[in-house]
This record gives C-alpha cells, structure tokens and sequence, in this order.
C-alpha cells in the first residue's frame, strides 16, 4: 500500500505552493516537509529565490508554529515565505471579525470632550457637538449635525464613508486621509443628508448623498429578499 503524501509541492509562475495534509500530526507534517524542500532545494539555482505560499486547509496553527514552519522553510537556502493560509481563525479573530461588520446603534449627543468608538458601522441618533469625536471601524451615519470630529475606516478601511443630516464637522477622517473644516470642506447649506468619502484623488470628497450609490454599491447588504 503507497504511503499518503502529506506534503505536496507545485511549481506556479509566482514560487511554489506547499500543500500540507490536516489530518497528519504537526511532528510527521514537519518531518516530511524537511525531507521535501531539502531533496527540492537541491535541483534549484543557489541565487535565484523562490517565494512559497503555504496552505495548511482546516489545520490551526499557534503562532509558534507558524513561526517554525517559516523558519524550517528559510532554512533551504533559496526559499522565501510569502504567506500561510489557513481555513481556520480562532473564536478571537472570528468575535473581532463579526463586530467590524455590525451595526451599532447609539440615541444620544456626544458633547465637547466625549468620545465614542465602535468596531463596526456606527448608526448615531443624535448630534456631534464641537469637541465631541466618533470614531468607527467601518462607516458613520450620523441621523443629526456633525459639528465635531468623525473618523471612519481607522483600521485602514479607505471604502468606509461618513454621512450626516447636518455636514458642518471640524475635522474628517477616513482611514488615514484627513480633512479639515471649514477651510478645506466646503458642505452646501442646504438641509440634506450628505456623504464623505475618498475619492479617486485620495482625497476627501463630500457630496449629495445620492452619490453612494453608485460609489459604494456594497453598503447595501439587503439583496435578493422578496
């Protein structure tokens, strides 16, 4: 009977792919891919590096882990580790994940001096007084006059936009382009509802809130339901 492969290695025109069986114990999974890359290393060129991209499928790996398999893997001369994908995320990553895409929403003014911070979108009843800041790890929607500072995207979400019934803020934020008011954001005075965002330019643009639409299809996340 042929012994299983729990290493298998391919050549693409990016590197090379290592697939590592998730069934195996971690200890034969390393045994084998230090057998493999060591009789692979062999028939390549000494200066010529080869980015790896590893695939361990529905196995977790601790940090640790991760860190010996690189090591194991730089260790053959011409190999770079480019990245190790996995199929499995930890109850951590998976509960961080699921309040960056949650809406939260909070009735209340935020005054001079308070800060309010959420994961997600943040859907505020309520206004932004001078002062006051509200920062999100996705967008803001602001059901009343932002007159303070809002930062959307501070994890480095660039799509994220900020809207507002009332559009006079101090500062904008969106990841890490910044604006500030009212030398350099220009907002009609016109009681309608709009909408900044980052555009082609990379810079802050505010515009009719109509514009979203088109320029962020995605933010509608209620599709094919009859």
């Amino acid at each position: 009977m042929k012994n299983r492969q729990n290493v298998t290695i391919k050549g693409t025109k990016e590197g090379l792919v290592l697939h590592l069986d998730d069934s195996c114990s971690y200890e034969e999974l390393k045994k084998e891919l230090d057998q493999k890359l060591s009789a692979n290393s062999r028939t390549q060129e000494d200066h010529h590096l080869i980015t790896v991209k590893v695939e361990i499928g529905n196995r977790y790996l601790t940090e640790g882990q991760r860190e010996e398999l690189k090591s194991l893997i730089r260790q053959k001369k011409n190999l770079v580790v480019d990245d190790i994908e996995s199929n499995v995320i930890t109850l951590e990553e998976a509960e961080r994940l699921k309040a960056e895409t949650e809406v939260m929403t909070v009735s209340r003014i935020i005054r001079s001096g308070q800060v309010l911070e959420v994961p997600g979108d943040l859907l505020l009843i309520g206004d932004v007084n001078p002062g006051g800041k509200v920062i999100a790890g996705g967008n803001i929607f602001i059901m009343g006059v932002l007159k303070g500072i809002a930062h959307a995207g501070c994890f480095g979400n660039e799509l994220a936009v900020i809207a507002a019934s009332g559009m006079k803020p101090s500062q904008l934020r969106i990841s890490d382009c910044h604006n500030r008011a009212p030398d350099t954001i220009k907002s009609n005075e016109k009681r309608e509802m709009e909408c900044a965002y980052i555009d082609e330019n990379s810079q802050i643009n505010i515009d009719r809130l109509q514009v979203l639409f088109k320029l962020r299809p995605n933010l509608n996340r209620f599709e094919g339901g009859h």
